[in-house]
Parts: C-alpha cells; structure tokens; sequence
C-alpha cells in the first residue's frame, strides 16, 4: 500500500477525480445554514441537498472536495482505536450525470492504481434488495468486471447498505468498500463486528426520496454521493494501530506528553484519557474556529461544544494534566491545519481564549459538584450512595461516575452502579427522542413552506443592517416549516420599536410582489454588485446570487420563493440572546397559504 501523510492524500483524491471532469469546491462550515435537521455537518452531502434534489450547481454536476464533519452519537466511543467526533471526508459527486458503474470503475482505479491496495486485499458489500428497491445486480456485476472475486462481494440487507442522514431526505442502496485485514481468517462478511474488514469508502448510488410516511418517492435526478474518511484511510495505508497513531495527532501528543509526563501506550486507561483529549480538543479548536464559528453555551451546537471540552478535562485529570492545558493542544491543531483550513489561523486567539474561559467555568462547576456532594451524604440513610444522586452529579455538575465512587469510596459509601446506569438510560432515551425531533422536517427540508421562510430571512438580513447597523451579519439560521429562526452579531437586546421597524420593512418588501431572481456570478463580480454573504474560501469560483428588487441581494444556495408577494405577513414572535455578542430571532410567516 502507498504511505502517504494527509496532505498527500488529499491532494491525491482532488487530482485524481479532478483529472475526471470533476470540479474541486471548498469545505462548507461545519455549522449548517438553513438546514434544521442536523446540527452539525456529519457528511459531505449535508451543502449540497439543494443540488441532489435537481438544483444547479454553479460549478457544474461533477464535483470533488474535502469536507470538514463532525458527529458526536458515538461520544462515548471515543477513546477507542477509531472513532472520531471530528473528521475530514473526502468526496466525489455526480448530480445527475454518471451513476454506479461509472463511480465504481473510478473508486477501484484509485483504490488499486493510486492507493496500490492489492486486490485481494479488497472486500465490497452491495444492496440485498427488499420491498422498496431492487437487488443491486449492476454494482455486483461492475465489482466483477473491475476485478473483485465473486466470494469478496456480499449483498447485504438496508440496515447496512442504504444511506440516508436523518428520517426523511435524498436516500438509495450503497456499495461500501473494506480492507480485508486477514484474508485466511474467520469466515465472515463485513457485517461481522470481530475486525477482520475495515471499511474505507462509500459510494452511495441516490435515487429516492424518503417521504414523511415512510414511503419512497424518486427523486428528479440520479446522483452520486461517495465518502472517504480521511484518518481511517491514513490508518489503514500507514499501517498504524489506531487513527490517534496517524501523523495528524504527532504534536498534540507529545505535548500532552510534556505537560503530564505520562506517556500514550504505558496503560489502557492512559491511552484512552490522551485519545478522548487529542479528539476532543480537535474537534473543539474546529467548532471555534470555523468561519461561522460557535463558543460553548447550554443549547444546541453550544451545548455539544461545552460536553467535548468538559469531557476533555474530566479525562486530563486521570493523567494531571495541568488546568489551562487544552488551549497549548489546541495551539498544536492550529499550527498542523492552517495551511489547509485557513480559518483556525485567523481564529486562533479566539480559540485559546474559548477553552480557557470554559476550563475555568468548568473548575468552578466541579468545585461546586464537591459541595453538593458534601451536602447529599449527611442525608444518606445506610451505606449506599443513590444511583439517581450520582447521575444528577454527573448530569448538573459534569462529575464522572469514577470521580463520585471514589468520594463515596473516602466516605464509607458503595455507589448504586446500575441505579445510575438505569437513570443514564432513561436520560439517553429523553435525548434521543430530542435528537430525533431535529429530523423532523426531513434533511433540509425543501417544501414550499421553508423556501418562503429563507427568502425572508434574506429580507430580515437587508432589513437588521439598515436598522440597527451595517455590520449585522448572519451567525446561524434554522428553518422548519413553522418558522425561521436566525443568529446574528449584535450587543444588546432589540428594542421594540427596531423590531417593529424590521417588520415594517420586511412586509413592505412583501408587498412591493417584487420577482426573487438568480444570477450566477464569479466572487469578485457577487461583490462588485453589493451581493452581502461571508467572502471566504467556501465558495468556489461561481456563486449563486439571489436579487429581491431594491430590497435584498445576497449570495445563497436556495431554495427561495418566485416572488416576495408569496410570503404573506412576517411577524417577529421573539429576540433574545443566544450566546455573547450573538442575538437571536425567531419569527413567522402569516396567511402564506398557497
């Protein structure tokens, strides 16, 4: 196999699909805009559902990148040789142009050819086929021809190979690619759990849309949506270990090394406090640093930010890793991605400031969970520390279980393990049922509903500069089909009369039934013409520029109404903080109905 570092393999993939009539396009921020389904951007799908669902890309219907993601369902994972909460993902798309057979020559030419894996290093899954789609036979029979014996080819059932983010969006049969670690082993097929195949690519073939009901529909266009993982690839061709062996983790290591002096390896509970901070602080630095960048606070993107850095730090006391550590690790991760991610550099103090001033709320909150555990066991009856105590501990204080047995161990006390396991679980189920609630609209929902609402919030954006200053800019937005909610750069609360004056402005918009139109533009001309977006690196060469008479014009991927008189009456229904510096509104759209 070809050892390559991170660079090498990203510029490998962009050249190689590149040199195949694809066009490279930047890394979308990991905060999503409009898309009320996620919180993050967990693949390199989640910018481009506008396109998937038939849009027109500016830059054309092949294109490459290397997406920025981050996922945080497996956080209590990590720690072990794999999982990651932060990852780059490397893609190729075909927005209704090539399809299966063509992805799958391309994915085993880079595979053999360019990444010199052997074949019979090689093992490929594809759909089983069931009630909703047929059995992949084209992709059985491409793999075939490209060279893969028929006994490294399994067919697999929907829970393994068919891909959809969410519980409604763009969805269809996958064909996933594996490292067959021992090909004299067990007998098994991928979907075994006993790590003899390593997954290291998916190409999934979309051709359906997952409706509410459950039921598919088709969707306008094939497409092609294919993922690589960047560490695990890097892994699996350096032949290391883990993915925290990889050369992306090199300097955060060693200086953990020399602010602990304890060493990565000397232990399992060593190397799994140095995995969980190394991928913590990561993903943390990225979440700062982004070009539409987050700080820790007690909802949504915030609150997930303040778990990975507390969590950092509960694990950094099991090495005595110093209190103001994470900022010196985060310092590493800028230095190693700037060249790439140009963003962090900019963003750096901003960064070290973020993890210090958490550090130092979070040592505060543990010296106030030792008080309150203090106060709980003069009212303890026996020797048994409630298990539902403990989790309240852990759940208002951030004190790991180890941190409260250990108290109670000092005190005379055995802590009631599978009373606080059960009440962990009853709190999981409460926030998976929360977390199923973001998917409610569908992955980036597009009905007609939510376009009204993002062309106002682009009338809302024209009408905050002009009330309240030309620096207002857009920190965040969520739409579903009941309202939009928006963040943007602002010191103070709203005034009613500027909130009545930014309603007043939107539905004099609205009333003027002015034609929302595109034009597709080169950055500088979308600046030239007073377009208002970020200008950064995440967009490409073309960008789309969306004019609403005199009253908005702003860069954006859509969708949007056809004119501003179908949007009905705007109402503000409320203004309030969202973290330092960040105000947010949410607000309706009245006798909209079509």
């Amino acid at each position: 196999m070809n050892k390559l570092t991170a660079q090498q393999l990203r510029d490998t993939y962009l050249k190689f699909f590149e040199s195949k009539g694809h066009k490279i396009i930047p890394s979308a921020s990991l905060i999503p805009e409009n898309d009320p389904s996620v919180l993050f951007t967990t693949a390199g799908m989640h910018p481009l559902v506008p396109y998937l669902l038939g849009e027109k890309h500016p830059a054309g219907n092949r294109l490459t990148d290397v997406q920025k993601c981050v996922r945080t369902g497996d956080i209590d994972e990590v720690g072990d040789k794999s999982h990651l909460t932060f990852f780059e993902m490397l893609g190729n798309w075909s927005l209704g142009d090539y399809f299966n057979e063509q992805a799958i020559k391309w994915s085993y030419e880079f595979l053999t050819e360019y990444l010199h894996i052997p074949v019979e290093k090689l093992a490929v899954t594809v759909f089983a086929g069931d009630d909703d789609a047929p059995r992949d036979v084209s992709s059985f029979e491409q793999w075939k021809a490209c060279g893969i014996p028929e006994d490294k080819i399994f067919f697999l059932p929907k829970k393994n190979n068919w891909w959809i983010a969410g519980k409604t969006g763009p969805c269809g049969p996958d064909t996933e690619m594996f490292i067959d670690t021992d090909p004299e082993g067990e007998d098994c097929d991928p979907s075994s759990d006993n790590g003899r195949y390593l997954e290291i690519w998916n190409n999934v073939f979309m051709q359906f849309y997952k409706n509410e009901d459950g039921s598919y529909s088709k969707l306008k266009q094939r497409n092609v949506d294919t993922g690589m993982g960047l560490e695990r690839t890097l892994c699996i061709l350096n032949g290391v270990e883990s993915v925290y062996d990889t050369e992306l983790f090199y300097t955060a290591k060693q200086k953990i090394f020399d602010l602990t002096g304890k060493a990565y390896g000397d232990s399992a509970e060593i190397t799994k406090a140095y995995r969980i901070i190394l991928d913590h602080v990561r993903t943390a630095t990225f979440l700062i640093g982004d070009t539409r960048g987050i700080v820790p606070s007690n909802v949504d993107q915030g609150y997930v930010l303040r778990r990975l850095i507390r969590r950092a730090v509960r694990f950094g006391r099991n090495i005595d890793l110093p209190t103001g550590s994470l900022a010196e690790i985060a310092r590493c991760y800028v230095e190693k991605y700037s060249y790439y991610y140009d963003e962090l550099a900019l963003n750096a103090q901003k960064i070290y400031d973020e993890l210090n001033k958490e550090e130092e709320k979070f040592t505060k909150t543990l010296a106030d969970g030792l008080k309150e555990f203090n106060k709980v066991i003069t009212h303890i009856q026996g020797a048994t520390f409630p298990g539902k105590t403990a989790f309240r501990l852990y759940d208002m204080f951030g004190f790991p279980l180890e941190i409260t047995m250990e108290l109670a161990k000092e005190n005379g006390f055995t802590v009631d393990v599978d009373g606080y396991n059960k009440a962990f679980e009853e709190h999981q189920a409460k926030s998976s049922a929360g977390s199923e609630q973001k998917f409610k609209g569908g992955l980036a929902d597009t009905s007609e509903a939510t376009a009204r609402l993002h062309t106002a919030t682009h009338l809302m954006q024209a009408a905050l500069k002009k009330v309240l200053s030309p620096t207002v800019s857009q920190k965040g937005s969520n739409i579903t089909v009941e309202r939009l909610r928006f963040d943007f750069n602002f010191d103070r609360p709203m005034t009613a009369e500027e909130i009545a004056e930014v309603e007043r402005l939107v539905n004099e918009a609205i009333k003027a039934d002015v034609p929302v139109t595109m034009e597709e533009m080169t950055v500088d001309q979308a600046k030239a013409s007073g377009a208002i977006g970020v200008f950064d690196n995440k967009y490409g060469e073309k960008v789309k520029v969306y004019t609403m008479g005199e009253f908005s014009k702003e860069i954006c991927g859509g969708p949007h109404a056809n004119r501003t008189g179908e949007l009905g009456t705007f109402k503000i229904i409320k203004e309030q903080s969202s973290s330092a510096g960040i105000r947010r509104i949410k607000a309706v759209l009245i006798g909209n109905e079509q």
